[in-house]
């Protein structure tokens, strides 16, 4: 008898060994030892051979790529949550299904936001530096020396009241600090009661009235630039911005002259608009103490990674048995 042949699956980036090992068993599975990031060519080879493809944040998985007439994709398994990255539209358009891995980085990421929230105003990495960096010879505790801002009592601005930014108001209200949300539409009663969450319609009369800013929603066409120049001009001076969602959200060369101008006091950011590239002036800011860069690091957790593969791998399971993937991304709920 002829053993039936396993789908050829091709994993963009190397993944944890534990996903790896199990895609092995399961399906014929290509791995990226080295981990570095496929080229154009290489990922329209993957979609000329693959049953499957799992590409991650940095792969762009683009119209021209599906609609090739050589492709075979018959599923993206987004390693991720986020689908930005994917012209979601394209694939269901070419009869190619399209999943991510939503609902397991939630807790991770809010808890980097937290730290961020934390880190800004209260000077963190700033301190730290002094007596790591070798800037200056600490001469001790003075009274008036290093003072950040204290966050209990202060008003938070989240921008996006999915999953992640309700586990930020959980962190935030637990530090005292009063929640505040611009979001499509408000969050259900029970949920904005248990938060103490005010409701902003208008973000622009939000943000106008924040003392710290969380953005917190995913990145599609409609939210690039979310935070544009005029909207970034309300912000108060006194106020700082956080950022562990996607950096397209916010016009970053706006934010960046208006911290360095002083009409923005600064800000936290783990994502960049153009990554893996970061603005100079950005450096020169944290290297000022205006603002902490992190290279896009908020659902960094070895835990985290774990149960994105374990859903990579149900999905990818789940689909080639021939039912309907758990997390199946559609056009319409982009």
């Amino acid at each position: 008898m002829s053993v039936r042949k396993k789908p050829l699956v091709v994993v963009t980036r190397k993944l944890p060994d534990s996903i790896e090992t199990r895609m092995r068993e399961l399906f014929d599975a290509r791995i990226n030892p080295d981990d570095t990031p496929m080229s154009t060519e290489q990922l329209a080879e993957a979609a000329r051979t693959a049953d499957v493809l799992v590409p991650t944040v940095t792969d762009h998985i683009t119209a021209d790529l599906v609609n090739a007439p050589d492709c075979k994709l018959r599923l993206i398994a987004n390693f991720g949550n986020g689908v930005d990255n994917i012209d979601v539209t394209a694939a269901h358009a070419r009869g190619i299904t399209v999943t991510n891995t939503p609902k397991v980085l939630t807790e991770d990421t809010a808890d980097m936001t937290m730290a961020l929230i934390l880190a800004v105003p209260r000077r963190l990495i700033e301190g730290a530096d002094i007596l790591t960096e070798g800037k200056t010879s600490w001469a001790g505790w003075s009274p008036t020396w290093m003072l950040g801002h204290r966050i209990g009592g202060k008003r938070l601005g989240i921008i996006g009241m999915g999953r992640i930014g309700q586990a930020v108001a959980r962190r935030a209200r637990a530090f005292g600090l009063q929640i505040h949300y611009h979001n499509r539409r408000p969050v259900a009663p029970r949920i904005a009661e248990e938060l103490g969450a005010t409701y902003w319609e208008s973000l622009d009369q939000m943000l106008a009235r924040m003392d710290i800013i969380s953005v917190n929603c995913p990145h599609t066409p409609a939210t690039f630039h979310l935070l544009s120049a005029r909207r970034l001009k309300l912000i108060r001076k006194d106020a700082y911005i956080v950022n562990t969602a996607r950096g397209e959200v916010i016009d970053e060369e706006t934010m960046t002259r208006l911290i360095e101008a002083g009409d923005i006091a600064g800000a936290g950011l783990d994502v960049f608009e153009h990554e893996p590239a970061v603005n100079p002036r950005l450096v020169r800011l944290a290297k000022a103490g205006k603002v902490v860069l992190l290279p896009h690091m908020g659902s960094a957790t070895i835990e985290g990674r774990v149960e994105m593969g374990e859903k990579v791998i149900i999905n990818i399971k789940t689909f080639l048995d021939n039912h309907k993937p758990p997390d199946r991304v559609l056009p319409n709920m982009l």
